[in-house]
């Protein structure tokens, strides 16, 4: 009776935590398990330095049919031995106001020589790299890259996620052949299943058609 009860407890649980997000969204795992994922501003491996607003759990939230197509994607790159990994999906509002916030404090540059050592602070939103709306708060846009399976390791992509510079555009040339390839091989899968690019970032894509186009959501990532 007593192991009856905590399952009880254990499924209500789990349900109260599905529904806190709304109808439309979905955790990426309960459709695809296998992609890995690297939630970057969980932690303090990002711009800023220290854990952003907003993010609570390690898991992706992404709306239906953004997980139903990343899982299409999955399955051709597990059939090459290759696997897509997520540093962000769906991030909330208040994560974005926190972006806000810290690029107006000019002297917090604590992780700059690793992200933007050659962009000056105070130009952030004239350079688009910092601004008050965000796709990834519509819930249909993803940061992400290729790792191989066997060895764990990203494919070489020629700049770190995140890095503010022009050596993020897709297309910068002064990186190697291989790493061309690697960026190329992203974007291309992505583009062949209904995602657009995005011309700063190699590794952001949006899903075309997304369902909420004009909606900025708000609920916390737990």
């Amino acid at each position: 009776m007593k192991q009856y009860i905590l399952f009880i407890v254990f499924l209500s649980n789990f349900f109260a935590k599905a529904q806190d997000f709304p109808e439309g969204f979905t955790y990426l795992n309960t459709i695809d398990n296998t992609i890995q994922l690297e939630l970057r501003y969980l932690s303090n491996n990002n711009f800023i330095g220290k854990k952003i607003d907003g993010y609570k759990s390690n898991c992706v939230i992404v709306t239906l049919e953004t997980a139903n197509t990343l899982k299409i994607v999955q399955q051709k790159l597990l059939k090459k031995g290759l696997s897509l990994k997520i540093f962000d999906a769906y991030r909330p509002q208040q994560a974005v106001n926190h972006f806000v916030r810290w690029a107006r404090v000019m002297n917090d540059t604590l992780m700059k020589n690793e992200y933007y050592p050659k962009v000056p602070k105070s130009e952030l939103f004239k350079r688009g790299y910092i601004a008050s709306k965000s796709g990834h708060t519509r819930g249909s846009t993803v940061d992400l890259t290729i790792v191989n399976v066997k060895t764990g390791k990203e494919l070489d992509m020629g700049s770190p996620y995140d890095f503010f510079g022009i050596q993020s555009h897709p297309f910068y040339k002064n990186i190697t052949e291989k790493q061309k390839e690697n960026r190329l091989l992203l974007r291309k899968i992505m583009i062949d299943h209904n995602f657009k690019p995005y011309n700063n970032e190699w590794w952001h894509f949006t899903l075309r058609n997304e369902p909420f186009p004009k909606t900025y959501f708000n609920f916390p990532i737990d």
